[in-house]
């Protein structure tokens, strides 16, 4: 069993701790309820101030419900959210959405919390707020270290850790060493874990931190318990489960009763491991975490099997699949197809072990196998792109030793005149070479700048050898995707999955320089482009809605033609959005021009939300190109991160 991740999480949420001093959280209602009367009887003189306050109070309420009930959590969240907008107060803002994305990291919810903390980070930059920015980019590391994604992880993970050390914050020094010990603890390297940990533990001690001291000595039982050191593990975990219970941490208490089952278990204490699992189970159902409830029954089934308890071992891991499918944590997936295997083997049902073996195969296989198939068209896309500029370097050198030849013959023709107007003549054609030759190059360089860069940003970064990021007030976003890409792209070959990809995106190329709309980028699968900048322009909806139209079309004849040759065909989702972005160059080294913003994300929302061959738009957009174009209303369609969306299909022009 792999308890070793809810049980370093437990540590890890930076800015989710949660005391249940409730006398606290009264005192914050009742003063909540007087600003309220206040403002009412004060009218608009003051409601900026007022409001302001309130924000204050109500994000001190969401912290303190934040772990322990996480519904009022998010409501206070939510309000604090509503009402930095109304009156445009960014810190509140970016404090509201770092909690909603630990509250939804607590939730499993890893999609939505990945879009809070990104908000929140986005927000923090701009305010300039060190502390913000270091808490944000370390709880966003810690989503995706529970995603299985140790590069991305460790990417934003030595962000934080950067940004500490600048401000000498040692606290968030200590969670850096903790949760660098997390990603090394993943990758069992457990040396240089523990020693991440204890130099953790070492500076939250002198800060006198209990969450800090009880998440350091849980951290070091569990590199104790893989070890095989399971007295040590043991006295680690209860010293961490000491200082929880006296601040009433209920997720954390949940994670070292775990961890201390899984001790017992070891031990060969069955009995006394389901107590423990038992009372932590009464926890996560308390604060509805469903990740840990599915983990919890996965352990429990390991305790049943061992006393010949097989029915009540089979319940609860078919609970523990359907939990885990739920929320999309596919680890869990197929440890428990892995016990169910185990289980029918115990039992002499050793086709049905089989058969459930072949699950866990699959599921673990799919979990490597998307990392993999993307990886491997990024490395193929990257070669093709080297090989290219290899061709064009060596063509380049190519000239450069024929005119050098020629230069040579200039220099002979020029040793066998005489007349001093030769030499003249002979040195003017040389430089006039020279100048065509610059020229040339001048021209190639020109031409390569602005296949990456828009005219204008290329021309202002000739000038003044940097570009400055810009917010454009209303852009429109096309977001597409290869549908069942994963699938699809285990049945063909890189080169001829590559060719296929480059062939739809070199077209989607030709179409939106037709309709004058800016390609953004490609990741793996997908290609984004915008309308409106870097110019704004009033057109932009109009000319991406006809582009995307125009997508759809040659998507519809390609897998016509493919078909029709018994082929595989790609058919793709789209989708569209309009609002306000944040444009600029990003990188030094292969540098991009790139666009952020809320209005990217639902675009991208908005395309998750589309079908085949449809071009799918938000009411946003469909407010700027409705009198262009024939749309059906979709209705409000739940999409993650964003609620109910208002939606329509677009089907041709008017």
């Amino acid at each position: 069993m792999k308890f070793s991740i809810p049980g370093i999480f437990c540590l890890l949420a930076f800015h989710s701790a949660v005391f249940a001093q409730h006398h606290i959280i009264d005192s914050l209602r009742l003063d909540l309820e007087r600003q309220q009367d206040e403002k009412k009887a004060a009218g608009i003189l003051d409601t900026t101030m007022r409001d302001t306050s309130m924000i204050f109070t109500l994000t001190r309420l969401a912290f303190l419900h934040s772990r322990n009930n996480m519904d009022s959590g998010k409501y206070y969240a939510n309000q604090v959210v509503d009402l930095s907008k109304r009156i445009d107060f960014k810190m509140g803002l970016g404090d509201a959405y770092g909690l909603l994305g630990s509250i939804s990291k607590t939730e499993s919810n890893y999609s939505a919390a990945i879009d809070y903390h990104l908000k929140a980070i986005q927000i923090r930059t701009a305010l300039k707020d060190s502390f913000g920015m270091a808490a944000s980019n370390a709880n966003l590391g810690e989503v995706y270290r529970l995603k299985a994604s140790y590069p991305e992880a460790l990417k934003y993970f030595l962000i934080s850790l950067r940004i500490d050390e600048a401000i000498k914050n040692e606290k968030g020094i200590a969670y850096a060493y903790n949760y660098l010990g997390s990603v090394y603890k993943s990758l069992k390297d457990n040396e240089r874990a523990l020693e991440n940990f204890n130099a953790a533990l070492a500076i939250n001690q002198k800060l006198g931190l209990d969450k800090g001291i009880s998440g350091g000595f849980n951290n070091i039982g569990l590199i104790y318990f893989e070890s095989g050191k399971y007295a040590e593990a043991l006295d680690n975990y209860q010293a961490s489960l000491k200082i929880k219970e006296k601040n009433d941490d209920k997720y954390g208490m949940a994670n070292s009763l775990i961890n201390i089952a899984e001790v017992y278990k070891k031990q060969g204490k069955h009995r006394e491991a389901m107590e423990k699992l038992n009372d932590a189970l009464k926890f996560q159902q308390e604060i509805d975490d469903q990740e840990g409830i599915a983990a919890t029954y996965i352990s429990m089934s390991g305790s049943l099997m061992e006393t010949q308890k097989m029915e009540d071992a089979s319940s609860l891991l078919t609970k523990a699949i359907s939990i885990s499918k739920e929320i999309g944590n596919l680890d869990d997936v197929q440890e428990a197809y892995e016990s169910f295997a185990h289980l029918d083997s115990m039992n002499g049902n050793y086709k049905q072990s089989l058969e459930h073996y072949k699950m866990f195969v699959t599921t673990r296989d799919s979990i490597t196998n998307q990392a993999n198939t993307k990886k491997l068209v990024e490395t193929q896309m990257q070669y093709d792109f080297d090989k290219k500029e290899t061709l064009a370097k060596a063509e380049q050198d190519k000239k450069d030793m024929v005119a050098q030849r020629k230069l040579q013959r200039q220099k002979l023709i020029r040793n066998g005149f005489i007349s001093g107007f030769a030499v003249v003549l002979l040195f003017a054609g040389i430089f006039l070479m020279q100048r065509n030759k610059i020229k040339q190059g001048k021209k190639l360089s020109d031409e390569l700048l602005l296949n990456i860069l828009p005219a204008e940003v290329a021309e202002e970064l000739k000038a003044k050898g940097s570009a400055e990021a810009k917010l454009i007030d209303m852009v429109t976003v096309l977001f597409t995707d290869i549908i069942g890409f994963t699938e699809i792209a285990s049945t063909m070959g890189p080169g001829e999955l590559v060719n296929g990809i480059n062939s739809c995106f070199s077209a989607f190329d030709r179409i939106i320089q037709e309709h004058g709309i800016e390609k953004i980028k490609t990741i793996g699968d997908s290609y984004m482009a915008a309308g409106g900048l870097p110019t704004p322009n009033t057109t932009h909806a109009v000319d991406v809605v006809n582009a995307a139209l125009a997508m759809q079309q040659f998507m519809k004849e390609h897998k016509e033609l493919k078909m029709a040759a018994g082929q595989t065909f790609f058919e793709i989702r789209l989708g569209i959005h309009t609002g306000p972005v944040v444009a600029g160059i990003v990188g030094v080294k292969k540098f991009q021009y790139d666009i952020w913003g809320d209005t990217v994300n639902t675009a991208s929302r908005i395309e998750s939300a589309g079908q085949a061959g449809m071009v799918n738009i938000s009411s946003t957009t469909y407010a700027y190109a409705k009198d262009k174009f024939s749309c059906t209303p979709r209705g409000h369609i739940n999409v993650k991160g964003k609620g109910e969306v208002e939606m329509y299909f677009v089907e041709r022009a008017i």
